[in-house]
């Protein structure tokens, strides 16, 4: 049963028009920053394992070839079973987040993920390693949807993109720090143990640093607000106008009341497929099944493809750092032009650029030109994840807004199971051409289905653009 809110109330809290009238402030990306904490070691996992690939098939654990997908000593099983993790949590336990708190799950999650991250380092066996990975991948996929939804809630509509987009500077800058750690680790093998071991136990700190950051973190105040618990959304945005008032030393502006009323529900899972929301959620299914193609394609095998262009291991390595480096100036780009171009438009944006730079890293001849092509096609991917998370986020109301990029979020992790076996069989079949016309292929989906049918998002506030 849904109920809109009393006009006496919802004039003294005015929860949602009371959080679009924030301006910035440093109190308000503080919070995003702490929240973005756990987004950082979220990436860092996402991404390290195609820096430590090679380490891995070093120490005989793994193959880069592969004989189908219960061929555990394939490095494809090693990634495949993080993403079924991640399909497993996004595709069905979405809904945990909507039904227990953004706050909760946040904690939660990772500290299942930094326990299976430090399994995964003392291992030997590829099985075990695999089943390990995919409990990470369960907690991570969890995390992801999580976060989105909490920063989304948390920020004014006038500058939403422009919080989470500016966060994601700090997230992507685990990729290079993955593959810095990758590079210096990995050929060494500190001590005569594996490096790659190392470089995953750090990761494994995560949930002993989100637990020290998580406390005083508010519960989403959108989230409070449509489970009926009203005086508690009222005290979380009043906490935060106190202390925007001191650090600015003003009054806030009174909100406006024109933002459309609220409605005290719990929301349904149906509701996704909607005639209002299936073509939202079919749009971005198909986004996300696409972009992982180009993002994890060729990020996690990077060292594999700079192999194959006759590069040494160490300098496979060397160059692959080069090239992530522009992981954080991609997310800057996105934040710097958030709320400056319409978001559908930036990504179409993208997926051009990784269309051409693919194709002239496949066919490129020279280091200068591999490597530049390398790093803009890097700069794409990572300009693409910190515009989709908040483009994403921002198409599905806050009573299923988890459950809802759970499921188109799935997807993604559907093509990443599969990703590492098709350019594995790709690369053996047709060479680097073939994978990058894969790649190529999925861009020119995103550029149909976004810049065709994604409606535009910038400025608008959440209510009224997902009633």
């Amino acid at each position: 049963m849904e109920l809109s809110l009393p006009s006496a109330l919802r004039t003294h809290y005015a929860i949602m028009a009371r959080v679009d009238r924030l301006p910035r402030s440093r109190h308000l990306f503080k919070i995003v920053a702490r929240i973005a904490a756990g987004g950082w070691f979220e990436f860092f996992e996402l991404f390290m394992p195609g820096f430590i690939s090679l380490g891995l098939v070093r120490s005989g654990i793994y193959t880069i070839g592969n004989k189908g997908l219960l061929d555990v000593h394939s490095f494809a099983s090693f990634l495949a079973s993080f993403f079924v993790g991640m399909f497993l949590s996004t595709a069905v336990f979405g809904f945990v987040s909507d039904k227990i708190g953004r706050r909760a799950v946040f904690v939660q999650s990772m500290l299942v993920y930094s326990a299976a991250q430090l399994v995964v380092a003392l291992l030997s066996d590829p099985l075990l390693i695999d089943i390990a990975r995919f409990v990470a991948g369960f907690a991570v996929g969890m995390q992801l949807i999580n976060n989105d939804c909490y920063v989304t809630e948390l920020t004014p509509r006038a500058r939403r993109g422009h919080y989470m987009t500016t966060s994601y500077i700090f997230v992507l800058s685990a990729i290079p720090i993955a593959a810095l750690l990758a590079a210096v680790l990995v050929p060494l093998d500190p001590f005569g143990i594996a490096g790659w071991r190392f470089v995953v136990a750090i990761g494994s700190a995560s949930g002993l640093i989100v637990f020290l950051l998580q406390r005083g973190l508010p519960e989403s105040p959108r989230w409070l607000e449509v489970h009926g618990r009203i005086e508690e959304a009222d005290q979380v945005v009043k906490t935060i106008e106190t202390a925007i008032e001191a650090e600015q030393g003003a009054a806030l502006a009174p909100p406006d009341l024109s933002v459309p009323d609220p409605v005290i529900e719990s929301g349904r899972w149906t509701e996704i497929f909607s005639r209002f929301y299936f073509p939202r959620t079919l749009i971005i299914s198909l986004f996300q099944f696409s972009q992982t193609i180009a993002v994890f394609g060729f990020t996690a095998f990077v060292p594999v493809l700079l192999i194959h262009h006759g590069f040494s291991i160490v300098h496979s390595l060397d160059y692959s750092l080069a090239i992530v480096m522009m992981a954080p100036v991609g997310a800057a780009i996105g934040a710097y032009l958030s709320e400056r171009i319409e978001r559908k438009w930036q990504l179409v944006l993208c997926a051009c650029v990784i269309a051409i730079a693919g194709t002239v890293f496949a066919s490129g001849q020279n280091v200068p030109v591999i490597v530049c092509a390398g790093a803009v096609l890097a700069l794409g991917n990572n300009w693409m994840i910190a515009i989709f998370h908040p483009y994403a986020a921002e198409l599905f109301p806050t009573r299923i807004r988890a459950r809802a990029i759970g499921f188109t979020f799935c997807w993604s992790r559907v093509s990443s199971i599969f990703v590492g076996y098709w350019v594995g069989d790709l690369m053996a079949r047709y060479g680097q051409g073939g994978v990058f016309t894969m790649i190529a292929l999925a861009m020119l989906t995103i550029i149909v289905g976004i810049g065709v049918f994604g409606p535009p998002t910038n400025g608008r506030s959440l209510e009224t653009l997902s009633p």
